[in-house]
């Protein structure tokens, strides 16, 4: 009876409690959002879009995502207990979680996150999670992009008030009432493809746009 009370508290009760604290939190902040026009256009045309963040940013764009919920966005995680947690939060918010990670399960939720893509033409990647190194691309986002023919549209967050922690990824968590930017960066269109080059070229590409936006790891 304990071991499915306890069972019951971490899979159902925990993920609805943080999904409400994260919510109330995020609620303090000053939040703009630039430049999504482009990639929401070209979605509402047809297109694909599959955007990407550094693990350090993600947590202040959660609550706005919730807007995007309508299209079914799909999110890979990893099968991790924390991964879990966050999982249950992200399907509180709307999207579609397919679990697996570059470490465990991962070629199977490829597999499951380019069919959810290829129908629902919105996805989420955190590129150098779950575990880093931190602010390296995974070979994975350029084959999701790749056999999805989507599009990358890399974000990043501006705050001007956090608290950073002592993790892999500096983790990032914006203060309350400071001024939160989501910034989503141009387009990118992948190009053909054709050898082990190219796809290297086109991984570091990604890499060299978006490692610079990492906040000082010191």
């Amino acid at each position: 009876m304990l071991k499915r009370f306890r069972y019951f508290l971490g899979i159902h009760l925990l993920p609805a409690l943080v999904y409400r604290i994260i919510r109330l939190y995020s609620a303090t902040f000053r939040l703009t959002v630039h430049n999504e026009e482009a990639g929401m256009k070209h979605l509402k045309e047809g297109g694909v879009i599959l955007l990407c963040c550094l693990h350090q940013q993600f947590f202040a764009a959660i609550r706005y995502y919730k807007t995007y919920a309508k299209h079914h966005p799909g999110l890979m995680i990893s099968k991790s207990k924390d991964g879990e947690v966050i999982a249950q939060v992200a399907n509180r918010t709307g999207w579609v979680t397919v679990r697996g990670s570059s470490s465990r399960g991962g070629a199977e939720a490829l597999k499951d996150m380019i069919a959810h893509l290829k129908e629902h033409r919105l996805a989420a990647h955190i590129l150098d999670g779950p575990r880093g190194p931190i602010g390296i691309v995974k070979p994975g986002l350029i084959r999701l992009a790749q056999e999805a023919k989507a599009r990358i549209v890399p974000f990043y967050i501006q705050v001007d008030r956090a608290w950073f922690f002592k993790s892999w990824d500096r983790f990032m968590l914006p203060k309350p009432f400071s001024r939160v930017k989501l910034i989503y960066d141009d387009m990118i269109q992948l190009e053909e493809i054709t050898s082990d080059e190219d796809f290297e070229r086109q991984r570091l590409h990604v890499e060299n746009l978006m490692k610079p936006r990492l906040y000082p790891l010191s």
